[in-house]
């Protein structure tokens, strides 16, 4: 047998390989592409709008409590977005400063101590929200409020 009636059977043999590795390869990166474009993005995680944070909190209230502090919510909506977009200025000057060249310490100080103060104002008035709200809550919705987030392990809910 010479090579000129062999070589037309290697070939035949490394294209049907060379064809079978191809199609591997592309059903392996079709794979990868179908399971890319079907994967559900992350649930957002921490949304900075105290608003939002406290429906996910009356969302874990019993109805009536849910209502109860939704509604105290919306009577104090105009202080609670004052106080939450004051401190959300104060943390964007913080910022600010970070990027300043040259940095000065000085305003970096400054501008953490008014964040302190603007944090302080935002907590009091959201707290006092809450307390109104609590006070007038049944004993099953601060029961709800006091063990918020539900899946959070905590004294009361190991007994």
């Amino acid at each position: 047998m010479t090579y000129a009636q062999i070589a037309p059977t290697i070939t035949r043999r490394s294209s049907r390989w060379l064809l079978l590795g191809s199609l591997a390869l592309n059903l392996f990166f079709a794979g990868v592409a179908f399971a890319v474009a079907i994967r559900a993005p992350a649930p957002p995680s921490w949304d900075r709008n105290v608003f939002v944070r406290v429906e996910r909190v009356a969302a874990t209230l019993p109805p009536s409590d849910a209502d109860l502090l939704r509604g105290q919510i919306n009577a104090n909506r105009e202080p609670i977005e004052d106080a939450q977009t004051k401190y959300r200025a104060a943390q964007d000057v913080i910022r600010e400063t970070l990027r300043q060249d040259p940095f000065d310490a000085e305003a970096m100080r400054a501008a953490m101590a008014k964040t302190r103060a603007a944090h302080q104002t935002f907590d009091q008035t959201i707290q006092g929200v809450f307390a109104g709200a609590a006070s007038k809550m049944s004993s099953a919705g601060r029961h709800a409020l006091a063990d918020w987030p539900p899946d959070r392990k905590s004294s009361s809910n190991q007994q």
